[in-house]
């Protein structure tokens, strides 16, 4: 049975102001942690060494207050974030700042152009754990993570923010086809005659916030960007940011350097870039571009229509949820050792059978114990919000948080405060292919998580809603 634990919560709540911004402050930075050449890269079950930097990796910070609280929302420039650097990151974080660990988001922006993550799975060994460089950069990172917060802190200023939604649907494919032996396939391959449909939809919602100086509206301080797309785009063996890169550097050219772009992944486990009805080749570092401008082009005429969010409280609530593991018989453990063994060798199985068996060691290393997620909800006034989930979340999932929940602006992040593989939906598990033979839980986690971020929420908004109404009385 699925257990959930309160681990955190609390609330800023202001007195009614002549002034929106006033009493609200952001800070943002942010710090450069592109490994050096010959670092294992992540995004694919083999060793690939990195052989360079098409551009920088970085850690990005957005540091909120409201009357004494304050929260951190963090992005890096990885495939994902483990559990253990997030506690280590928090660690540090609360130490030199004061913000509270549970106050802190972690997320990844999930390019695979980023560096291999150690602790996150038992193919850590396989691909690359034990070499020097690895160990350097695990000990380096959470560390860098928690200096751009710090920056962030020191940045502090008088802001006022805005939230909108841009729409753009022609870049985002749901990768899940029913097939006409009426089985379902992760990316099919382009043109394939046997594809029937795809199996789910996209969310073409460009989720974006932007934050200003409460001096002058025209001095944009920085921009919070939410997609759901998985970055794998870009490829190859140098580092990259991939799409989100280009992006920031874009948006940059417009509203100027001073801006900070904060990119983070929506539900966005089941979607990528690939248009299985076109022949046309659309990865590597121009199709990175491609995306990127045509993702900036959509913020740019968001800016346009965003409207003022009145920051009136910040609130912040965790649960520690108790997620319990797919069940295996001891026949499917066995041939996943075997085939995980395979791996490197002459006989390496590829791929799929590679994600499935190392899943499947994963779980039985745990010997029947749930996983430990925390599902995280910080929201700003009335009006906008955000919940952090772990893992590669279904896009269903996201729909489905995002008409349930009473913010006006809620922002799903993916990938966030460790990491727990895919979270498909309840209709995919039985359906199987790539995503869920690469799944640790149990089918229905991923609609508790849901289920937990949608309380937080409603009980954030109820609140905020029962202050402000105090307040207004009080006037």
């Amino acid at each position: 049975m699925l257990k959930r634990a309160l681990l955190f919560t609390a609330m800023a709540l202001a007195v009614a102001a002549p002034s929106f911004a006033e009493g609200f402050r952001v800070g943002r930075a942010k710090t450069v942690i592109t490994p050096p050449a010959g670092m294992p890269m992540a995004g694919s079950y083999s060793v690939r060494l990195s052989e360079g930097v098409l551009d920088d990796l970085h850690a990005k910070a957005l540091v909120m207050e409201r009357d004494g609280v304050r929260v951190a929302l963090v992005a890096c420039d990885l495939v994902a974030v483990s559990d253990e650097i997030v506690v280590d990151a928090r660690k540090i974080i609360e130490r030199t700042t004061g913000i509270p660990a549970s106050h802190v988001m972690i997320s990844a922006t999930h390019t695979h152009s980023g560096p291999f993550i150690p602790g996150r799975a038992s193919f850590d060994k396989e691909f690359g754990q034990n070499l020097p460089v690895v160990a350097k950069f695990r000990e380096q990172l959470p560390q860098q993570i928690a200096a751009a917060v710090a920056l962030a802190v020191a940045d502090l200023q008088p802001a006022r923010v805005f939230a909108g939604r841009g729409e753009e649907g022609s870049v985002a494919f749901n990768r899940r086809f029913l097939m006409r032996d009426g089985s379902v396939r992760t990316n099919p391959g382009r043109g394939n005659p046997d594809i029937v449909r795809p199996v789910g939809p996209i969310d073409p919602t460009v989720a974006v916030a932007l934050f200003v100086s409460d001096d002058d509206k025209e001095t944009p301080l920085a921009t919070y960007v939410n997609y759901p797309l998985h970055v794998a785009v870009a490829g190859g063996r140098r580092f990259s940011s991939d799409f989100p890169g280009v992006i920031s550097r874009l948006l940059a050219e417009v509203k100027g350097e001073q801006m900070l772009t904060l990119f983070t992944a929506g539900a966005c486990g089941n979607i990528n870039h690939l248009n299985v009805h076109s022949a046309e080749h659309r990865s590597g570092p121009p199709g990175a571009a491609r995306i990127g401008v045509i993702v900036a082009a959509e913020i740019l005429k968001t800016y346009a229509e965003l409207e003022e969010i009145q920051p009136d409280a910040l609130a912040v609530q965790s649960e520690l949820l108790d997620l319990p593991e797919i069940e295996l018989s001891d026949a499917e453990i066995a041939e996943a050792r075997r085939v995980a063994a395979l791996a490197g060798t002459e006989n390496d199985p590829g791929t799929r059978p590679l994600a499935q068996a190392f899943a499947r060691i994963d779980i039985a290393s745990r010997n029947g114990k749930p996983f430990q997620k925390e599902v995280q909800v910080i929201s700003l006034g009335d009006a906008m919000a955000w919940a952090a989930l772990p893992g590669e979340i279904f896009v269903e999932h996201g729909l489905r948080l995002k008409t349930m929940s009473p913010f006006r602006h809620t922002i799903l992040v993916e990938l966030a405060n460790g990491w727990v593989s895919y979270v498909p939906d309840r209709k995919a598990m039985p359906e199987g292919s790539y995503e869920v033979i690469s799944a640790r839980c149990a089918s229905g986690c991923g609609e508790a998580m849901v289920d937990a971020a949608i309380d937080m929420l409603i009980e954030n908004h109820a609140k905020t809603l029962r202050s402000t109404e105090l307040n207004l009385t009080r006037r």
